[in-house]
């Protein structure tokens, strides 16, 4: 299907039809006002320009005085806002100091009734050592930048609330960040700058209002104090105006970061903190100075968002500490291959159809997205470093048999997409030991790591020992990974998978030999009468389940899976999953079909929101749609892009189909073939503007499809309407051809 007539088009219709495409993808500030300060040369001109140039109203502060922050002119800003008129702008000028904020943010309101973006850009330079620096240098320096920051921000927050809408950029330096000599008044304003910024972004955010620090290098007038002149060409400040710009449009939706950029060049910038140590009580500075090498270690890295974050880290840390004092580390490494990772996808059931082959890429090493299953992040530690612990012996607890260990609860957290192969290291300690009076409850911690070093999971596993308790040990701990249980309505959404005979014995191929699931005498020792299927296979399941259901089978949008292991599954019975969604987090609950009891409970898995905003998990159409017969034609195309995932990585866009009847829109469909794996699903694009949107009646639509009507004569007649990367539609031609072929 080709939906643009090429034959019929002469070049400058072409040459129209290009020009448009670029107008309807170029990002536009028509409708906003922006204020840029100290916007009369270097960074601030070029933001003030480009903003100018794509729809905004620009106010262009500029008090005009020297570098170092004396006297005061017009001529600067008012040079700014001629040219921006020039170019068929609009622009005003302001000459207040940033320190009378409520005098510049007035004028954007006065001559245009609004404020929308703000670009805190003034600044001056007094560069002196510590030793020669006056109170003057220091104190004009943090007038400018820090409370002419704080007095123009706090005016233009006012209006902000009100529209429920504002981006406010906040300039910082390399100064700032990793500091530089003879500039410590600078130093110290630009780093404060950043926490500014930081917070803003917090009391802001339910208010729409976004905060980002930039942190650009650019020749300027400023700059040209501790920056060769030859770098003029290459650092030119119109590199850096590009990435400010999209900070301040409403398609940016970041907010509290901090991005370095210079000379075509832009990337992030976080605090990252070492994995540190804790000492024993009494704290000596012998002890500091013995364990500064683990204070130092940057092998294992942590990054936090926010203040609570580290606080609640700090006192986790703590407070392990006293639990601590009997409990030492187990480092085990562990290599696998592409074979573990099949094997482990055919344990929990992963499985491919000549009409279904969404799991082929859990079960073929050449494709190309080939992929983990995310719970198979338990095997590596569970293989290797549990073991270990449990091999040392538990404080208070006598020896036990397997047939006795009984796996309680498992939690993992994701903190990267396990690879498909390759070394791990996995450090595993015990965290705590619980008296359950019939039984003893284990709680041990393990954290994997790539060979980079990098933390790929943390996994706590709570094996409870039958027979085991009676030794006077705590009954609860504050360590413990909970449960939640699962609303109280309905499931969401319900899978079933029923399981083969052989399950427990295929699964047990991935390293957990516990004869319980395979040894009959043994199974009776631990008080079954057959061999159970392994918890972790129905928890492997059941992240299968959910991974269909909400995530079209991406294993990277899985970040945390929890759950309690309730009854055992026999195998050769089905389970089923029931699901239910709150936000970000699917609940779910198994339970055996032919048994009916609860298998796993108080299950859930954290899913990536981000990515999950994306994903239509019901592509049904309303029962008042049933009588479209294109509703059927899409339902067929569903289950083709499920079954062939290779067309995302050659179309690459995402459409929306308006289908009418007598002239009035009745249907919206919208074929993702840009995300992986794609996805066709009822309704408009979730997360994520149509590239290309076609609208026609569900006649010509079914006559399309078909091949009964052609698209160019469709077009041409005007029954046939495209708006968007018109372009686009063209690739759609394979995707009909191959329907028509079913």
């Amino acid at each position: 299907m080709l939906i643009v007539p090429r034959l019929l088009l002469t070049r400058s219709c072409i040459r129209r039809l290009h020009s448009t495409v670029r107008t309807a993808m170029a990002l536009r500030f028509d409708g906003r006002v922006a204020l840029v300060t100290g916007a009369g040369g270097g960074l601030g001109k070029e933001y003030a320009l480009l903003l100018a140039n794509r729809g905004a109203k620009v106010v262009v502060n500029d008090l005009g005085g020297t570098w170092t922050g004396e006297g005061k002119s017009s001529k600067a800003a008012d040079e700014v806002v001629s040219l921006i008129r020039a170019n068929g702008g609009t622009a005003v000028a302001n000459y207040d100091s940033v320190e009378d904020g409520d005098k510049v943010v007035k004028t954007a309101i006065d001559n245009f009734g609004r404020i929308d973006i703000l670009i805190n850009n003034a600044g001056i330079l007094r560069d002196r050592s510590l030793l020669k620096m006056t109170e003057k240098d220091w104190d004009l320096v943090h007038a400018v930048h820090m409370r002419g920051a704080f007095m123009v921000t706090r005016a233009a927050l006012l209006y902000m609330r009100k529209q429920d809408y504002g981006r406010v950029v906040v300039t910082s330096s390399t100064s700032g960040l990793y500091g530089s000599f003879g500039q410590i008044n600078y130093s110290a304003a630009k780093m404060g700058l950043v926490g500014f910024s930081h917070t803003l972004a917090m009391e802001g955010e339910k208010y729409n209002i976004l905060s980002n620090v930039i942190v650009p290098i650019a020749y300027s007038r400023m700059s040209a104090t501790v920056m060769a002149p030859e770098m003029g060409e290459i650092m030119k400040p119109v590199y850096v105006a590009p990435i400010v710009a999209y900070l301040c449009h409403e398609d940016c939706t970041d907010t509290g970061g901090v991005f370095e950029c210079a000379g075509g060049w832009a990337g992030k910038v976080r605090l990252q903190q070492s994995q540190g140590t804790t000492f024993n009580n009494p704290i000596t500075i012998e002890q500091v100075r013995d364990k500064w090498d683990e204070v130092c270690d940057w092998t294992r890295v942590t990054h936090h968002r926010t203040a609570a974050e580290v606080g609640a880290m700090v006192v986790e840390k703590v407070s392990d500490k006293g639990d601590e004092s009997d409990s030492e580390e187990v480092s085990v490494s562990y290599t696998f291959t592409s074979r573990d990772i099949i094997l482990y996808a055919l344990g929990v059931g992963a499985e491919i159809s000549q009409t279904d082959t969404s799991e082929l890429k859990f079960l073929f090493e050449g494709h190309e997205d080939f992929s983990a299953i995310p719970s198979y992040a338990v095997l590596p530690a569970m293989n290797s470093a549990l073991n270990g612990v449990m091999a040392r012996g538990i404080p208070g607890v006598k020896e036990f048999s397997l047939a006795n260990a009984l796996h309680g609860e498992q939690y993992v957290e994701l903190r990267k997409p396990f690879p498909t192969e390759g070394t791990v290291t996995c450090v595993g300690r015990l965290v705590d030991v619980l008296d359950k009076k019939s039984g003893a409850v284990i709680i041990v911690d393990i954290e994997t790591m790539d060979e980079a070093g990098d933390l790929l999971s943390i996994n706590q596993f709570t094996t409870f020992i039958v027979g085991a308790g009676g030794f006077g040990g705590k009954r609860s701990s504050q360590h413990a990974k909970p449960t939640v249980p699962a609303p109280s309505r309905a499931p969401d959404a319900s899978l079933r998978h029923k399981t083969l005979p052989i399950q427990a014995a295929l699964y047990r191929l991935s390293g957990d030999y516990n004869p319980l699931h395979i040894d009959a005498d043994f199974a009776k020792i631990g008080g079954f009468s057959t061999p159970i299927l392994h918890g972790l296979c129905s928890y492997g399941i059941a992240t299968r389940h959910i991974m269909r259901q909400y995530c079209n089978n991406d294993a990277t949008m899985v970040k945390a899976i929890k759950t309690r292991f309730v009854k055992p599954v026999l195998p050769g019975e089905t389970i089923q999953t029931d699901m239910w969604r709150e936000g970000s987090r699917i609940h779910f609950k198994c339970r055996s079909v032919e048994s009916g009891n609860v298998v796993l409970d108080g299950g859930y898995i954290d899913l990536d929101p981000a990515k999950l905003a994306s994903i239509s998990t019901s592509s049904a159409p309303p029962e008042g749609d049933a009588g479209l017969k294109s509703s059927s034609v899409f339902e067929e195309l569903k289950q083709h892009v499920a079954s062939t995932p290779d067309i995302v990585r050659k179309v690459k866009a995402v459409f929306l189909w308006n289908i009418t009847k007598a002239g009035k829109r009745v249907a919206q469909w919208t074929v993702d073939l840009k995300n992986a794996p794609g996805a066709v699903y009822y309704g408009e694009p979730r997360g994520e503007k149509a590239g290309c949107t076609l609208t026609l009646s569900d006649d010509n639509f079914m006559g399309l499809v078909s091949g009964e009507l052609k698209a160019q004569q469709l077009f041409m007649q005007g029954k046939l309407k495209l708006s968007g990367n018109i372009m686009l539609s063209q690739k759609l031609q394979g995707l009909f051809e191959a329907r028509s072929k079913l």
